[in-house]
């Protein structure tokens, strides 16, 4: 398709969160659970797909269930995606406990606004990259389709606001590679905090916590985001920790290296970093030897590609 170049670096940002969600997903998956000084211990800086193959977990297989309630809708529609998390789950892919429920629920034709759980992880957040892009140019609608999205699972304040604040970063990220303006990433906290403050004011705290990490080597920015955050499965360590990947570094590849690094949720931290620095880099900037090796048969690379150029189609 022929797209003007506003319209092709827009294809390319959202390209790049997709495909930067499953890449981030791969890469950590097979260290979930590790600590940084074990990863390090084991591999060094973990930057390559561990046996040479990149497989994704619940991560990508919810952010693909929200693409296809994109493109199928043209807008964010909960009970149709409520039914695409129902038919792709895999529970193979890594699913907490607790969205078996859900999903059973969902089954069972209870209605999307009753099957969710007071849960403050970061399921709602890991997935949410395509509403960042579908709506980056309204932040108030990224507030509130992420918040949506986010209740089919999550009700508590915590996973709501991971949602919001991961969404509205990618956001953030497609608004600055449109109008071609650097990160500053105070400026970046300061957005993402006051689009939170009024869901979780101390989810908000958590996030001005990036101003006090400085750049540095890769090495000594793992150091100094681990001494600030847990990486947990809750949204309120897990989020700002991704998020301070993409900030403190300056390119897709470091961004996606340091969050799985970090250990802990190393598959999830991974995606939401992928998600947002895709949308700044670009599709373009994914290393060709980390997209070669991306699963590609049932809804794999091939499928996520051709779910967003549909967006454009």
């Amino acid at each position: 398709m022929s797209l003007d170049p506003r319209k092709n670096k827009l294809l390319d940002s959202f390209l790049g969160s997709a495909l930067g969600t499953f890449a981030g997903d791969a890469l950590g998956k097979p260290v979930e659970g590790w600590s940084h000084r074990a990863i390090y211990s084991r591999f060094g800086l973990l930057d390559y797909m561990v046996g040479g193959q990149g497989y994704y977990t619940d991560d990508t297989q919810m952010m693909i269930g929200i693409l296809e309630t994109l493109i199928e809708k043209g807008e964010f529609d909960p009970a149709v995606c409520a039914q695409r998390f129902q038919e792709n789950f895999d529970p193979g892919r890594g699913y907490g406990r607790r969205i078996f429920g859900v999903v059973e629920r969902i089954r069972q034709g209870v209605s999307w606004d009753r099957v969710g759980t007071d849960s403050f992880g970061n399921g709602a957040a890991m997935r949410i990259a395509p509403i960042g892009c579908f709506y980056y140019d309204d932040i108030e609608a990224i507030k509130q389709n992420a918040i949506i999205s986010a209740r089919i699972t999550h009700k508590h304040p915590e996973g709501l606001a991971g949602a919001v604040a991961q969404a509205t970063a990618v956001g953030l990220s497609v608004q600055l590679r449109l109008s071609g303006e650097q990160i500053e990433p105070d400026s970046f906290v300061d957005r993402l905090t006051a689009q939170i403050a009024d869901i979780d004011n101390r989810f908000a705290e958590y996030l001005k916590r990036i101003k006090s990490v400085c750049k540095g080597s890769i090495l000594e920015v793992i150091e100094a985001i681990a001494s600030q955050y847990t990486l947990s499965l809750r949204a309120i360590e897990s989020v700002p920790a991704a998020i301070a990947a993409f900030l403190l570094t300056d390119s897709f590849k470091d961004a996606v290296v340091l969050a799985v690094n970090l250990g802990g949720d190393t598959d999830t931290i991974g995606a939401m970093a992928g998600a947002i620095a895709g949308a700044y880099y670009g599709y373009g900037r994914i290393p060709e030897t980390w997209l070669s090796k991306l699963e590609n048969e049932h809804k794999g690379r091939d499928y996520v590609v051709d779910c967003v150029r549909q967006l454009f189609a």
